[in-house]
């Protein structure tokens, strides 16, 4: 069962660029009006995954930049994986030096089994690169 880790998180607040009710445990990235949005490309730059889950825009989407936390996922990630957003704005798992054009900002420590399962994961997306 995935879980969070409370200790040492780093969280922001931005309002929501649309409805995002059905994104807990999603990623996001911040659009060009510095709002809360959905990952909606592999190659988006993720600011954190979404941690509660606002219902209409302008609402406060709690994101969480740095830490513990529980992440959707598109498929099976193991324990280890390296994960970026997929275009669903759920975690992927990536390999560093083939995903070349993805964002790496996290590992897994605890593994999900298939497509929108939750799996538990360290992130940092205060400081992203691309899986080179």
């Amino acid at each position: 069962m995935a879980y969070e880790i409370s200790n040492y998180a780093v969280k922001i607040t931005l309002p929501a660029a649309a409805d995002l009710s059905a994104k807990q445990y999603y990623f996001v990235k911040v659009n060009s009006s510095g709002q809360a949005a959905l990952c909606a490309a592999a190659t988006d730059k993720p600011i954190g995954v979404l941690q509660n889950a606002p219902a209409a825009a302008g609402d406060a989407a709690e994101i969480l930049v740095i830490g513990g936390t529980k992440l959707v996922t598109n498929g099976a990630c193991d324990e280890g994986d390296l994960v970026g957003t997929a275009s669903t704005g759920k975690g992927a798992p990536y390999v560093a030096g083939t995903d070349t054009t993805k964002y790496i900002v996290g590992s897994v420590i605890l593994a999900s089994g298939a497509d929108a399962e939750i799996a538990t994961v360290i992130i940092n997306c205060a400081s992203t690169s691309r899986g080179a």
